[in-house]
């Protein structure tokens, strides 16, 4: 029988004494709680289903987001913050590209389309009156309506893309419209 004061269990490496202690209760609290918490967790929400998971979660509240997007007004500020997005430019040069080249040319200097880099404008300059003419189109000019093929997403990218494009003077096409700035 080993005594009270018994060091069988002292271990002593490199001058460091190693003592079997306990942990402290506050430690073993906490972990007994996680492991709790942990099979509550996995039994609310795999086991059972009662609650949704959390990516499930989060899914849904962008695409409420995305849907409460779709149906806020579209402004000028708005779409003057989509200009200063890269993302937004980028995806709305690749729809310009696709799309609006043909008839504005490459560099938007106008080919049968009017030239969008410089300072004359036939239906308005403001961010909401590109954002018109692209969706609603001026047919009896050969402008099509692009809202129903496009999409508000596409069409509020290539707003913005053609916002950076104002000011350029890209030589092309005579001017057109009204002087705007």
């Amino acid at each position: 029988m080993s005594a009270p004061n018994d060091t069988s269990h002292h271990q002593v490496f490199d001058g460091i004494e190693e003592h079997d202690n306990h942990l402290p209760n506050w430690w073993l609290a906490i972990l007994y709680i996680t492991i709790v918490f942990g099979f509550g967790y996995w039994f609310v929400y795999h086991t059972t289903s009662s609650a949704p998971l959390p990516v499930a979660e989060y899914k849904e509240e962008v695409a409420r987001v995305a849907k409460l997007a779709e149906t806020a007004p579209v402004t000028d500020e708005g779409l003057l913050a989509l200009s200063k997005n890269p993302t937004s430019v980028e995806d709305g040069s690749k729809v310009f590209m696709s799309i609006c080249a043909a008839c504005h040319g490459v560099n938007a200097q106008g080919i049968v389309g009017p030239n969008l880099t410089d300072a004359y404008w036939l239906h308005g300059n403001k961010p909401t009156d590109i954002y018109n003419n692209v969706t609603n189109g001026y047919v009896a000019k050969g402008m099509p309506a692009w809202g129903a093929q496009l999409g508000r997403k596409r069409i509020t990218a290539v707003v913005s893309y053609v916002l950076t494009l104002k000011g350029k003077n890209v030589p092309g096409k005579p001017p057109q419209g009204d002087k705007l700035e």
